[in-house]
């Protein structure tokens, strides 16, 4: 058990994916005088703390390998001299309070650009939506068929003090704490863990599935979870720019390259220079820039178009598309090469009609983002019981648009009915 009476020496973890919060902190506790560490993960944060008497403990509200409710209440018993806090600046457990907590907190309020509180206050209680977050996440580790919570799954390793590691970034329950990955089906869990396995790498990403499922979304939660996280996330849909200017806007160009071109433009990979690129619906690339944009996932090397010298960039890429690339590729519509170079990690993103179990929560969701602009409207259970016979050929896309009609169709009504949903009819034959 930890020592209750550690010497402390202004010492704080910040334990956070997000780069660029862990980064905001550091410069506002240094400027306190903090002694400041970082980790990426609840692993990494646990063994920060062995044998390193810490004052403090800024926890953010999920992280992407330990569930962090779980762990809070493990470290709190194991350092109870310890201050634990959420990087919101709601405690966490109950133990000794940091006499220097005020400028943790307004260390947290900087950061995060929230307002002024009074930190002699006393502790924050948490929100009933903080609440009713932590019951559904225990929820849904607990009731789960062979979905156990991560602290008590076989592990590979072992901490001194006998916290468990898992073997892998498998803790399903966390999926609902990825921004904008809605859902709590088999198949968003499996997702949710997926983008956690393959964030932390540099390895090229190819997002598969259907129109209207999310594609950006999951593209952004990638890079959101990597270390490039504070480095820019560039997007460029390839098939929304003529073919002849596609190069250019990749690549970039000098003054003079081509008519119109008044002036020397940075091209999106450049632009996209220690973060990543997001080349959305990729098979729409024209044969003949493939080439050359194989030989850029190759050696990291770009030409603005104009220019002989050679540019090294360091840039993560995700691409995306709805089509079928391995059959495009077979057929000579795409080159193969480029293919298994995009290929690396593949992901498909499932459809909506083989996870109504999710319709939902993405209601709750859509209808809640329509809320901010208007008066917050809910589902009746027969309109939510004919959003769930549909097949949504337009996936999520398609529901949000159906909800956001319905709304319009509810006039004043607090409560969207079955009348209100106006789905698509199926095409005539």
């Amino acid at each position: 058990m930890a020592t209750a009476n550690m010497a402390f020496d202004r010492s704080v973890l910040l334990a956070s994916a997000d780069a660029s919060l862990r980064q905001r902190l550091r410069n506002s506790l240094s400027g306190l005088r903090w002694d400041v560490r970082e980790a990426h993960g609840g692993a990494e944060a646990i063994a920060q703390l062995e044998g390193r008497p810490t004052e403090a403990l800024l926890l953010d509200h999920w992280l992407p390998d330990l569930e962090v409710m779980e762990l809070a209440e493990q470290i709190g018993t194991l350092y109870p001299s310890m201050e634990l806090l959420r990087i919101d600046g709601n405690p966490m457990a109950r133990g000794t309070r940091s006499p220097r907590r005020h400028e943790l907190l307004h260390a947290v309020r900087e950061a995060l650009g929230t307002p002024h509180r009074d930190t002699c206050a006393p502790d924050p209680i948490p929100s009933t939506e903080d609440a009713v977050t932590a019951v559904r996440m225990r929820a849904v580790a607990e009731v789960r068929p062979g979905k156990s919570s991560v602290l008590s799954r076989p592990v590979s390793s072992t901490t001194p003090r006998g916290i468990e590691i898992p073997r892998t970034f498998s803790n399903p329950s966390a999926s609902v704490a990825i921004e904008g990955l809605v859902g709590e089906s088999d198949l968003m869990l499996d997702l949710a863990r997926t983008i956690r396995l393959v964030a932390p790498h540099t390895a090229t990403v190819l997002i598969e599935g259907e129109t209207g499922t999310g594609k950006e979304v999951v593209a952004q939660a990638v890079h959101h979870l990597s270390p490039r996280s504070a480095k820019p996330f560039v997007v460029l849909n390839c098939a929304a720019i003529p073919e002849a200017l596609l190069e250019a806007e990749l690549f970039g160009h000098t003054r003079g390259a081509f008519t119109g071109a008044v002036q020397s433009r940075t091209g999106r990979i450049e632009a996209a220079h220690g973060g990543t690129l997001f080349l959305d619906e990729i098979g729409e690339m024209p044969l003949g820039l493939q080439a050359k944009m194989l030989r850029f996932l190759e050696n990291g090397e770009i030409q603005r178009v104009g220019d002989n010298e050679v540019v090294r960039v360091n840039v993560r890429v995700i691409a995306a598309t709805h089509q079928d690339l391995e059959a495009r590729a077979t057929a000579g519509d795409f080159r193969l090469d480029l293919y298994h170079r995009l290929a690396v990690f593949p992901m498909e993103i499932p459809p909506l009609r083989e996870r109504l179990d999710d319709i939902a929560a993405l209601s709750e969701h859509f209808l809640a983002l329509m809320g901010r602009n208007s008066p917050r409207k809910s589902l009746s259970a027969g309109a939510l019981d004919k959003l769930c016979t549909h097949d949504w050929p337009g996936n999520v896309r398609e529901l949000a648009h159906v909800l956001e009609r319905a709304s319009i169709l509810a006039v004043d009504s607090p409560t969207l009915r079955a009348e209100d949903i106006r789905l698509r009819r199926a095409p005539r034959g």
